[in-house]
């Protein structure tokens, strides 16, 4: 096992500019790293990873004080039977006819009026225009809440990813999180009492009225369900969409490939997903000593799981450090299922519920953009820069287009 001395450090400037520079250096050292300032162990193989998501002796109390301050108690942190019930109770809504039939218009909508802001100017900046709003005026929607309160929502989902981000430890960001947390019960706990006397054909009415073997979520689970939908189902399709333009852009063969056959859309997002993810680490906590590739993690410890390394080990994909979305090792086909080849849905039981949502709104999101911006480039002068260490993404993505 090598020292916090010989490993990468994660919350140094370097790291942040550059991660991915550090992730191929370390595929050429010892395979489990212990970081100090982050009193954790790191590990960043795909196998070592996959096992972490898969096998149950790996749990997820770390989120007790990761997650639980400022979310309240999901279902992230749930086992057995209780996960599989709390799971069984919001799954239906992200996936099958519930999601088509129901939640695509309210997508398809939401996509449009963004764009229509900026169609006729010939300029945008994929994020701040677009992917940043995208998917919190979705959720919004999606539960049936005010959508003159998207900029509060916005607002309040900035605030619990820089909480969930801050692996530093700053304590003005933990206390704007706690603010957070105080304000969306005082928002939600309400409306969610009202919805239950009054219910309707919204997300919101679905999970108050959901019942698995007689159980029920409580008003407390259900707005902790939605403070974790607002950060799960809003970073990662925000992060995704502005990756995926800035992926294409940069190799233009792909983007005219796409362009012309919109059936790569999926494939375009699941090469991002593995290339530049929008989640490059999730941590785990072994409930018994467990032995990995490269020695043993004890029981109780903090695992940080790289994704964003795992996804480009060089010995479970061929070429990994180059987008391609053609490459033969990562099918679509189980790309957005809990048999994906990429790691950042992760993988197991606690498999992203909300990854068809995503790939919904990744679909209709480039779609509307690709036939508005027929001939969308990179604006002249431009280098898209990434930020962010445990969420990452482009800063901007501003582009032209002749308005059609």
């Amino acid at each position: 096992m090598t020292t916090a001395r010989e490993a990468p450090d994660i919350l140094s400037p370097e790291f942040a500019a550059d991660p991915y520079s550090a992730y191929e250096a370390m595929f050429d050292g010892p395979s489990l790293i212990w970081h100090e300032a982050m009193n954790s162990y790191v590990i960043f193989r795909y196998d070592d990873v996959a096992r972490a998501f898969k096998e149950g002796v790996f749990t997820t109390d770390n989120y007790e004080w990761q997650l639980e301050p400022v979310h309240g108690k999901t279902i992230l942190q749930l086992d057995g039977r209780e996960h599989s019930v709390r799971r069984a109770l919001v799954a239906p809504a992200f996936r099958g006819q519930e999601l088509e039939q129901k939640f695509r218009p309210v997508i398809e909508r939401n996509a449009r009026e963004l764009i229509d802001r900026f169609r006729d100017t010939g300029s945008a900046d994929v994020v701040h225009d677009f992917a940043r709003h995208f998917p919190i005026n979705v959720i919004v929607d999606m539960l049936g809440l005010d959508r003159g309160d998207h900029e509060r929502f916005q607002r309040w989902y900035t605030s619990i990813i820089a909480f969930l981000g801050n692996l530093s430890q700053d304590q003005d960001i933990i206390a704007d999180g706690l603010r957070t947390r105080d304000e969306l019960a005082e928002y939600m706990i309400p409306i969610i009492r009202e919805r239950r006397n009054n219910l309707s054909d919204d997300l919101l009415s679905t999970l108050c009225a959901a019942e698995v073997d007689g159980t029920q979520m409580s008003d407390e689970d259900i707005k902790a369900f939605v403070s974790l939908l607002l950060a799960a189902g809003g970073e990662t399709t925000d992060k995704a969409l502005a990756s995926i333009v800035s992926n294409l852009t940069a190799h233009p063969e792909q983007l005219r490939a796409v362009q012309r056959d919109r059936s790569l859309i999926p494939q375009a997002f699941a090469e991002t997903l593995r290339y530049t993810p929008p989640v490059h680490m999730i941590m785990r906590q072994p409930a018994e000593d467990v032995e990995l590739s490269g020695g043993v993690v004890p029981a109780g410890s903090t695992l940080t799981c790289l994704i964003g390394a795992a996804n480009r080990d060089p010995e479970r994909f061929s070429d990994p450090n180059t987008f391609n979305l053609f490459r033969e090792d990562l099918p679509t086909n189980t790309a957005f299922t809990a048999a994906a080849q990429h790691l950042s849905f992760a993988l197991g039981r606690h498999f992203c519920v909300g990854a068809m949502l995503a790939r919904t709104e990744v679909e209709v999101g480039m779609n509307q953009l690709l036939d508005a911006m027929s001939d969308l480039r990179i604006a002249d002068g431009h280098t898209v820069v990434e930020e962010g260490v445990f969420t990452r993404g482009p800063a901007a993505v501003p582009v032209r287009f002749t308005p059609n």
